[in-house]
Protein backbone atom coordinates (compact mmCIF):
# COMPACT_ATOMS: atom_id res chain seq x y z
CA UNK A 1 0.00 0.00 0.00
CA UNK A 2 1.25 3.52 -1.02
CA UNK A 3 -0.15 6.43 1.22
CA UNK A 4 1.26 10.36 0.71
CA UNK A 5 0.91 12.31 4.20
CA UNK A 6 0.62 15.93 3.99
CA UNK A 7 0.74 17.08 7.51
CA UNK A 8 2.23 20.08 9.66
CA UNK A 9 3.93 19.54 13.28
CA UNK A 10 2.33 22.30 14.40
CA UNK A 11 -1.03 21.76 13.37
CA UNK A 12 -3.30 20.51 16.43
CA UNK A 13 -5.12 18.19 14.35
CA UNK A 14 -2.40 16.53 12.93
CA UNK A 15 -1.37 15.63 16.14
CA UNK A 16 -4.59 14.00 17.17
CA UNK A 17 -4.85 12.45 13.85
CA UNK A 18 -1.07 10.60 14.36
CA UNK A 19 -2.15 8.08 16.60
CA UNK A 20 -5.25 6.73 14.24
CA UNK A 21 -2.78 6.92 11.40
CA UNK A 22 -0.13 4.43 13.67
CA UNK A 23 -3.12 1.87 13.84
CA UNK A 24 -3.76 1.97 10.08
CA UNK A 25 -0.06 1.13 9.33
CA UNK A 26 0.12 -1.36 12.00
CA UNK A 27 -2.60 -2.77 9.87
CA UNK A 28 -0.53 -2.58 6.67
CA UNK A 29 2.99 -3.87 7.90
CA UNK A 30 5.34 -2.60 4.26
CA UNK A 31 3.08 0.12 4.11
CA UNK A 32 5.02 3.15 1.48
CA UNK A 33 4.19 6.18 3.37
CA UNK A 34 5.74 9.93 1.75
CA UNK A 35 5.55 12.26 4.12
CA UNK A 36 5.55 15.77 3.08
CA UNK A 37 5.17 19.05 5.05
CA UNK A 38 2.41 21.43 4.39
CA UNK A 39 3.62 25.03 6.12
CA UNK A 40 0.59 25.82 8.08
CA UNK A 41 2.24 29.02 8.99
CA UNK A 42 5.57 29.54 8.17
CA UNK A 43 7.86 32.38 8.54
CA UNK A 44 5.20 34.32 10.75
CA UNK A 45 6.98 36.86 12.63
CA UNK A 46 3.65 37.95 14.98
CA UNK A 47 3.54 36.76 18.19
CA UNK A 48 -0.03 35.89 19.44
CA UNK A 49 -2.85 37.97 19.71
CA UNK A 50 -5.57 37.02 22.74
CA UNK A 51 -8.35 36.07 19.48
CA UNK A 52 -5.60 34.19 18.00
CA UNK A 53 -4.30 32.63 21.30
CA UNK A 54 -8.63 32.05 22.00
CA UNK A 55 -8.95 30.28 18.51
CA UNK A 56 -5.79 27.85 19.55
CA UNK A 57 -7.24 27.24 22.29
CA UNK A 58 -10.76 26.19 21.13
CA UNK A 59 -9.11 23.98 18.17
CA UNK A 60 -6.79 22.35 20.82
CA UNK A 61 -10.02 21.26 23.29
CA UNK A 62 -11.80 19.97 19.84
CA UNK A 63 -8.33 18.11 19.15
CA UNK A 64 -8.40 16.76 22.54
CA UNK A 65 -11.85 15.48 22.78
CA UNK A 66 -11.99 13.78 19.49
CA UNK A 67 -8.83 12.09 20.01
CA UNK A 68 -8.19 12.28 23.79
CA UNK A 69 -4.35 13.15 23.67
CA UNK A 70 -3.35 15.33 26.51
CA UNK A 71 -2.34 19.23 25.73
CA UNK A 72 -0.29 21.85 27.84
CA UNK A 73 -1.62 25.31 28.54
CA UNK A 74 2.96 26.51 28.56
CA UNK A 75 2.55 28.02 25.01
CA UNK A 76 -0.22 30.01 25.10
CA UNK A 77 0.16 31.25 28.05
CA UNK A 78 3.66 33.01 26.58
CA UNK A 79 3.39 36.73 25.35
CA UNK A 80 6.51 36.55 23.00
CA UNK A 81 5.68 33.60 21.68
CA UNK A 82 6.04 32.95 17.35
CA UNK A 83 4.14 30.11 16.26
CA UNK A 84 5.85 29.71 13.12
CA UNK A 85 5.86 26.23 11.87
CA UNK A 86 8.60 26.18 9.20
CA UNK A 87 11.61 25.37 11.70
CA UNK A 88 9.03 22.36 13.06
CA UNK A 89 8.80 21.21 9.43
CA UNK A 90 12.36 21.53 8.35
CA UNK A 91 13.16 19.19 11.05
CA UNK A 92 10.82 16.57 9.56
CA UNK A 93 12.49 16.92 6.45
CA UNK A 94 15.89 17.15 8.07
CA UNK A 95 14.66 13.49 9.43
CA UNK A 96 13.50 12.24 6.29
CA UNK A 97 16.51 13.39 4.78
CA UNK A 98 18.90 11.48 7.28
CA UNK A 99 16.96 8.44 7.45
CA UNK A 100 13.23 8.33 6.01
CA UNK A 101 12.35 5.77 8.26
CA UNK A 102 12.06 8.08 11.33
CA UNK A 103 10.60 11.20 9.86
CA UNK A 104 7.42 9.86 11.01
CA UNK A 105 8.17 8.66 14.99
CA UNK A 106 10.18 11.95 14.66
CA UNK A 107 7.89 14.48 13.65
CA UNK A 108 5.55 12.42 16.45
CA UNK A 109 7.50 13.24 19.09
CA UNK A 110 8.18 16.80 18.08
CA UNK A 111 4.34 17.10 18.61
CA UNK A 112 4.03 15.20 21.92
CA UNK A 113 6.99 18.07 22.95
CA UNK A 114 4.91 20.82 21.81
CA UNK A 115 1.35 19.83 22.77
CA UNK A 116 1.83 17.65 25.86
CA UNK A 117 5.11 19.09 27.05
CA UNK A 118 4.82 22.82 26.37
CA UNK A 119 8.10 22.76 24.74
CA UNK A 120 9.09 25.46 22.33
CA UNK A 121 10.02 23.85 19.06
CA UNK A 122 10.00 26.42 16.99
CA UNK A 123 14.25 26.78 18.55
CA UNK A 124 16.83 25.16 16.71
CA UNK A 125 18.42 23.60 20.01
CA UNK A 126 15.13 22.22 21.22
CA UNK A 127 14.60 20.18 17.83
CA UNK A 128 18.06 18.94 17.99
CA UNK A 129 17.52 17.68 21.70
CA UNK A 130 14.12 15.98 20.39
CA UNK A 131 16.31 14.42 17.31
CA UNK A 132 19.13 13.42 19.74
CA UNK A 133 16.19 11.63 22.28
CA UNK A 134 15.01 9.67 19.00
CA UNK A 135 18.70 8.79 18.08
CA UNK A 136 20.53 10.67 15.50
CA UNK A 137 23.44 12.50 15.54
CA UNK A 138 23.05 15.59 17.52
CA UNK A 139 25.97 17.88 15.21
CA UNK A 140 24.89 16.08 12.40
CA UNK A 141 21.29 17.11 12.84
CA UNK A 142 21.56 20.17 13.69
CA UNK A 143 24.04 20.94 11.12
CA UNK A 144 21.75 19.27 8.04
CA UNK A 145 18.57 21.30 10.18
CA UNK A 146 20.11 24.62 9.77
CA UNK A 147 21.51 24.05 6.45
CA UNK A 148 20.53 25.93 2.98
CA UNK A 149 19.83 22.75 1.66
CA UNK A 150 16.84 21.85 4.54
CA UNK A 151 15.64 25.43 3.91
CA UNK A 152 15.09 24.66 -0.09
CA UNK A 153 13.93 21.08 0.34
CA UNK A 154 11.26 22.22 2.87
CA UNK A 155 9.90 25.12 0.81
CA UNK A 156 9.35 22.53 -2.12
CA UNK A 157 7.60 20.95 0.30
CA UNK A 158 5.45 23.25 0.90
CA UNK A 159 5.34 23.89 -3.31
CA UNK A 160 4.07 20.13 -3.73
CA UNK A 161 1.55 20.45 -0.84
CA UNK A 162 -0.18 23.46 -3.17
CA UNK A 163 0.51 21.33 -6.38
CA UNK A 164 -1.43 18.16 -4.94
CA UNK A 165 -4.32 20.53 -3.61
CA UNK A 166 -3.58 19.63 -0.18
CA UNK A 167 -5.56 23.07 1.32
CA UNK A 168 -6.00 21.90 4.68
CA UNK A 169 -3.68 18.83 7.23
CA UNK A 170 -3.66 16.31 7.99
CA UNK A 171 -4.18 15.23 4.31
CA UNK A 172 -4.02 11.59 3.08
CA UNK A 173 -3.59 10.34 0.10
CA UNK A 174 -4.15 6.73 -1.29
CA UNK A 175 -1.67 6.01 -4.13
CA UNK A 176 -2.82 3.51 -6.84
CA UNK A 177 -0.96 2.86 -9.82
CA UNK A 178 -0.36 6.30 -11.10
CA UNK A 179 -3.07 7.96 -9.21
CA UNK A 180 -3.28 9.33 -5.74
CA UNK A 181 -7.21 9.40 -4.30
CA UNK A 182 -7.70 11.57 -1.26
CA UNK A 183 -8.94 9.23 1.69
CA UNK A 184 -9.47 12.60 3.82
CA UNK A 185 -9.01 15.81 4.10
CA UNK A 186 -8.77 16.44 8.12
CA UNK A 187 -9.11 14.32 11.08
CA UNK A 188 -10.34 10.22 10.39
CA UNK A 189 -10.39 7.40 12.87
CA UNK A 190 -8.28 4.38 11.54
CA UNK A 191 -11.47 2.72 10.68
CA UNK A 192 -12.74 5.61 8.63
CA UNK A 193 -9.69 5.31 6.87
CA UNK A 194 -9.54 1.67 6.37
CA UNK A 195 -13.19 1.73 4.80
CA UNK A 196 -12.63 4.81 2.40
CA UNK A 197 -9.53 2.84 1.05
CA UNK A 198 -11.14 -0.14 0.80
CA UNK A 199 -13.84 1.60 -1.26
CA UNK A 200 -10.84 3.36 -3.64
CA UNK A 201 -9.91 0.28 -4.55
CA UNK A 202 -13.41 -1.38 -4.91
CA UNK A 203 -13.74 1.28 -7.57
CA UNK A 204 -10.59 1.48 -9.40
CA UNK A 205 -11.09 -2.49 -10.05
CA UNK A 206 -14.52 -1.40 -11.35
CA UNK A 207 -13.01 1.14 -13.45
Amino acid sequence: MQLLYVADPLCSWCYGFGPELAKLLERHPGTHLDIVMGGLRPFNREPMSDPFRAMLREHWAHVHAASGLPFSDTILARDDFLYDTEPACRAVVTARNLFAGLALPYMHAVQGAFYRDGRDVTQPEVLDDIAAERGFGRTAFLTQLESDTMREETKLDFATAQSVGATGFPTLGFGKGSQIYLVTAGFATADVLEARIQEIERRAKLG
